[in-house]
């Protein structure tokens, strides 16, 4: 996340250390293998974008300091990581942030039930936050589980692919990220008017990341992600472009169709259709889409007063909204 400011930027960073400390401690169980397994993925590595949006968002109010605050971004990022061992049974992937994945090392009903410690660690810690927090972490939890089941389902008959795809990404990407943004605003004593600010920015500009994150799966020749270039049309995952290209309805784009709708592991077959989607206008529509979303988040950084924290969101804004051009 861009910081401009020197002195919000070492703050940030001295904070984010502290809560990395904390993961540390939260992740330990009471035998070592439990400790091993739940560690796993935390040491490989990771943006932790989602505490730093808790302590970022946490500026917006008079008590950035709190504990309270750091307690809520080890809950988001706890979430996310069991979110992700999750994910990984479900994808059979076998890596994960450069590293062997739970399930590929030990198998998934160890990486399921690691997942499953890591949720209640979470939830643990949430109690200890309030009845209000336990609210949020609910409806944010019933949200990322309803994201992931509706991910396994092809949309109902009459339904819009491209509404239930963006309704997955709301659910299981945007939830967790407006609940960080909540969470910091919250706990830091903002304003009722601020928090809810800060959680309509976190919906939008975190379904607007995985967004952009299926562009750049199409347009980049070096994934940032580590991913190969179309790595979900290979796999038969649907995405913005993707999904843009077939509500085109463009008779000119039969073969695209044809291969959109088959086995795309021969190399050839995903080199034409890769080819096919990037000339599409669907990438553009895909970022135009995208570039909509990011300002309409920057929008909601109205209530902020001008500085160092509605800058730097504005900027994060911005990178959504550019890194996909």
């Amino acid at each position: 996340m861009p910081v401009v400011d020197e002195d919000l930027a070492a703050r940030l960073k001295e904070r984010l250390a502290l809560v990395e400390e904390d993961l540390t401690e939260h992740v330990r169980g009471s035998a070592p293998f439990v400790s091993e397994a739940a560690g796993h993925l935390m040491a490989a590595g990771g943006k932790r974008f989602r505490p730093l949006l808790v302590l970022l968002a946490a500026e917006a109010g008079p008590d950035a300091d709190s504990d309270r605050v750091r307690a809520a971004a080890s809950v988001v990022e706890l979430t996310h990581l069991a979110s992700l061992y999750h994910d990984d049974v479900m994808d059979e992937a076998d890596v994960r942030r450069g590293a062997d994945s739970a399930n590929a090392r030990w198998d998934n009903h160890v990486a399921i039930l690691t997942g499953d410690f890591l949720f209640a660690k979470s939830s643990e810690l949430t109690a200890d936050l309030g009845t209000e927090a336990v609210r949020i972490q609910a409806r944010t939890f019933s949200r990322l589980v309803e994201g992931q089941i509706l991910e396994t389902v092809k949309p109902a008959p009459g339904e819009d692919p491209l509404e239930h795809y963006l309704e997955v990404v709301a659910g299981k990407t945007g939830s967790l990220i407006a609940t960080s943004a909540l969470y910091g605003a919250m706990f830091s004593g903002a304003s009722d008017e601020v928090c809810e600010a800060m959680r309509q920015y976190g919906e939008i500009v975190g379904s607007a990341f995985q967004l952009s994150d299926d562009i750049l799966d199409v347009a980049s020749e070096s994934f940032e992600s580590g991913k190969t270039p179309g790595t979900d049309l290979r796999e038969g995952v649907p995405t913005l472009p993707s999904l843009l290209a077939r509500a085109a309805g463009d008779p000119a784009d039969a073969r695209l169709i044809e291969l959109l709708d088959s086995d795309l592991s021969d190399d050839a077959l995903h080199a034409e259709t890769l080819e096919l989607l990037r000339r599409h206008p669907a990438m553009r529509q895909a970022r135009g889409y995208v570039q909509a979303r990011a300002a309409e988040a920057k929008a909601k950084l109205a209530v902020l007063p001008e500085g160092g924290v509605r800058q730097a969101l504005e900027a994060f804004a911005d990178v959504v909204a550019v890194r996909s051009t």
